[in-house]
């Protein structure tokens, strides 16, 4: 059952990116609804550099999979139109179920900003869940534990605090340190040096010290 109180339960929804794992989905919902695999075709699933998750815009060839999750409750949806934030606009589609090609209108949530530049490529679900996914559900559950104090962040908010996404490259998480970017350093301590005469002795002076890294 979720925690969550709703009165309709016959919204369904369309994902095509993280919530198509169903830790996710627990994480927001305190359950997993649900769900059948599905394509939406005329449409596009790009990169957005600097996040850990993609978005979707009309494209005329494309084609994106995904998954239909099915009785999703009134409050529940309003929680994921909260989790998408104001990045994404919800959007009525039509998809085909993969088992049966039986055609649903659903809702799905699609990119707010069409001309927006930081889209890129495609983007994988598999890539996803090998190198994204745990941290991904990480920044989830603090959403959702900020959600319960009287200033709640946005998603925006908590997932810039936790990735950093302005100020670090592909939006790893500030806690991400990796060991691939570590180098031996050489540090060199180069000296410059003067002769000072004093009753026609010459002594060596140190007039200022340089130190040089070697990466």
């Amino acid at each position: 059952m979720s925690i969550l109180s709703g009165k309709a339960a016959g919204h369904d929804l369309f994902v095509y990116g993280s919530l198509q794992d169903p830790q996710v989905v627990n994480v927001l919902l305190n359950r997993v609804p649900d769900h059948s695999s599905a394509v939406l075709s005329c449409f596009h699933r790009f990169k957005i550099k600097n996040r850990l998750y993609p978005t979707i815009l009309p494209d005329g060839n494309g084609q994106v999979t995904g998954k239909v999750l099915k009785g999703i409750t009134d409050d529940e949806r309003k929680l994921l139109d909260d989790f998408e934030d104001v990045e994404y606009d919800r959007k009525a589609v039509e998809v085909v179920l993969t088992g049966t090609s039986e055609k649903l209108q659903v809702g799905t949530y699609v990119w707010r900003n069409k001309d927006d530049p930081d889209l890129y490529g495609e983007w994988d679900f598999e890539e996803w869940k090998l190198h994204d996914r745990e941290a991904f559900i990480t920044a989830t559950k603090k959403f959702m534990e900020e959600r319960k104090l009287p200033e709640a962040k946005t998603r925006i908010d908590t997932f810039k605090t936790f990735f950093k996404q302005d100020d670090t490259e592909d939006g790893k998480p500030l806690h991400s340190v990796s060991t691939d970017a570590c180098v031996p350093v050489t540090c060199l301590l180069i000296v410059l040096c003067t002769d000072v005469c004093v009753h026609d002795v010459c002594l060596p002076f140190v007039r200022t010290g340089i130190i040089a890294c070697l990466y």
